[in-house]
């Protein structure tokens, strides 16, 4: 019987085949976000303008995702919970006193689809703050 001889590592797979995987991740990650939260934090994550800033009625306008918002400054596990119950709900618990027009996206979107958003938005980040997030995940996990 002839022997049955495996060559795993002798046949050449490009790169990108390793990233696509991730790179589908992603792109379906920005799809949801385009579908669902562009509309106030902006196509290029770049928020809406004075989001420092209350209005009239005590709301801020909606933060910037990229580097210069405050996104990063928070573990996963709170944006989670942000993004599916709404920013006021997360905010109360918290005891904090801040209005959020943030509303909640759980009935829309599965934990999942939220995920892939979250991990969109942090690979858009640079190193130097999507490390710290990634510890500040962690450590909120431990």
């Amino acid at each position: 019987m002839p022997a049955l001889v495996v060559l795993i590592g002798l046949v050449p797979v490009p790169a990108a085949a390793f990233l696509h995987a991730s790179e589908t991740g992603t792109d379906s990650g920005r799809a949801l976000y385009v579908e669902h939260c562009a509309a106030c934090h902006g196509v290029d994550l770049e928020g809406q303008p004075d989001w420092r800033s209350p209005d009239a009625n005590g709301l801020y306008p909606a933060p910037p995702h990229d580097e210069t918002g405050h996104t990063w400054h928070h573990d996963d596990a709170m944006l989670i919970d942000y993004i599916a119950r709404g920013g006021q709900a997360v905010l109360d618990d918290m005891g904090v006193t801040f209005t959020s027009g943030m509303p909640g996206f759980g009935s829309v979107l599965g934990q999942g689809e939220i995920e892939a958003i979250l991990d969109y938005i942090k690979s858009t980040w640079p190193e130097h703050i999507r490390d710290p997030q990634a510890q500040r995940s962690n450590a909120a996990v431990d």
